[in-house]
């Protein structure tokens, strides 16, 4: 994308954000390539903010990141500052149900990131509350990154199809949308 080769700031450790791998990264992109250029994205558990800022370099009109953490917060705005695409994002440091029920209202997304710490089953909740939105549609794709062991088996539940699982040696990617 437009940022490429441009190294993005993380926190040491972690504990507080886990950059998804340079080649995951990229496979992760492959599948969605053609539905970035003018998507509007959100980042949920943004860390670093290098999901999203990815999906600007390769062409999403906006991306929102949400992330609760100040220290990841100031990494962000500062990765935005570094890849010049500050004006196309917008950071909310909230916890993420919250950051869902104020973007209440809004267009849905056309892609969100979903990160969240491992092993937390975190994207339940997360999930719920989404299907319960106007933020999303059934165009709307919906990527989750997770551990290979976590139990993923409640989405269809939930509303969801699978349609892509991405199996790498530590964790795996999961695309989902709504049923119709």
């Amino acid at each position: 994308g437009d940022a490429r080769g441009r190294s993005l700031e993380a926190l040491p450790g972690t504990d507080v954000t886990r950059p998804t791998l340079s080649q995951v990264k990229e496979a992760m992109f492959s599948i969605v390539q053609f539905d970035l250029p003018g998507a509007r994205v959100l980042d949920l558990y943004a860390g670093s903010g290098q999901l999203g800022i990815e999906a600007l370099s390769r062409g999403a009109a906006q991306a929102v990141f949400v992330e609760k953490n100040p220290k990841a917060c100031a990494c962000i705005k500062e990765n935005l500052t570094f890849t010049k695409l500050a004006e196309h994002g917008k950071l909310l440091n909230m916890d993420v149900l919250q950051a869902l029920r104020s973007l209440e209202g809004e267009e849905a997304f056309d892609c969100i990131f979903m990160d969240p710490p491992y092993n937390n089953d975190f994207e339940r909740d997360v999930l719920a509350a989404l299907n319960n939105s106007g933020i999303i549609d059934k165009y709307t794709i919906i990527i989750i990154e997770e551990s290979l062991e976590a139990d993923m088996s409640y989405i269809e539940d939930l509303g969801y199809t699978v349609y892509k699982t991405k199996n790498y040696k530590t964790n795996k990617h999961l695309f989902l949308n709504l049923n119709e």
